[in-house]
């Protein structure tokens, strides 16, 4: 099966995407995640202003197969949530690099973003 892996995002091993503008970047799981995963049925997201720390646990989507816990790919202060998936998490299946987005972030440490994949780095690392 092929994958949706958007060329202007990029990826962390774990499976989220980071869309960065300047010192913003939006943050979701992919669509090789969302697809493993299969029907997600809750998502849980933390509070807008809780500061994220890279690699840290930040929350958990819950599908029909698993649970599985979100991991931050950069570090920074949550600026918004997707108030959507409170009610539509499956929004995470439909479109995981639009309507699925969960976090908007202010970056904390704009040179974590080298330790990020690309779109072919990240193809290969799912192929």
């Amino acid at each position: 099966m092929t994958f949706s892996i958007p060329p202007d995002m990029q990826y962390s091993k774990s499976h989220e995407w980071v869309l960065v503008d300047s010192n913003t970047a939006l943050i979701g799981i992919t669509d090789f995640a969302q697809d493993e995963l299969g029907d997600i049925v809750f998502i849980e997201l933390p509070s807008i202003g809780e500061i994220l720390t890279k690699n840290q646990i930040f929350g958990l989507v819950e599908s029909i197969k698993a649970v599985s816990d979100l991991y931050a790919p950069l570090s920074g202060t949550i600026l918004d949530i997707n108030p959507t998936l409170e009610t539509e998490p499956e929004q995470v299946n439909n479109d995981p690099y639009d309507s699925g987005w969960m976090l908007k972030i202010e970056l904390k440490d704009l040179s974590e973003i080298k330790t990020l994949l690309t779109a072919d780095e990240y193809g290969d690392q799912t192929s």
